[in-house]
């Protein structure tokens, strides 16, 4: 498992690593997946690095959760009509590779089968 505050998730915050920026607050960015598995492929990342996966996030924070989701919401609806799957993947054998928790907002037809 990677350390968190080390993460590329976390490098993007910090502006350390270039990313296409879609959305930022206070609380959460979000971003265009740069190895997208689908047309439309972008990630919604808390700012805080607290929590390695959605199971922790729900527990200790869940109105971070629900922005999170709103804001995967009012993507879908500006780059794919309103119609999406939100993804958030928990562990290293369904292919999480980032220990920072992250959602991924994906339509128009997976091109692959593995998302990080």
């Amino acid at each position: 498992m990677t350390n968190a505050a080390e993460s590329i998730f976390t490098k993007i915050i910090n502006r350390d690593i270039p990313a296409e920026i879609l959305f930022e607050n206070d609380r959460v960015i979000a971003i265009r997946d740069i190895a997208p598995q689908a047309p439309v492929h972008l990630l919604v990342i808390p700012k805080v690095s607290d929590y390695s996966n959605v199971t922790e996030l729900a527990a200790g924070d869940p109105e971070l959760l629900a922005e999170i989701v709103a804001t995967a919401h009012n993507l879908a609806t500006l780059h794919a009509n309103g119609e999406y799957r939100l993804v958030f993947n928990t562990g290293e054998t369904v292919g999480q590779t980032v220990f920072h928790v992250h959602a991924h907002v994906l339509s128009g037809g997976l091109l692959e089968s593995s998302l990080a």
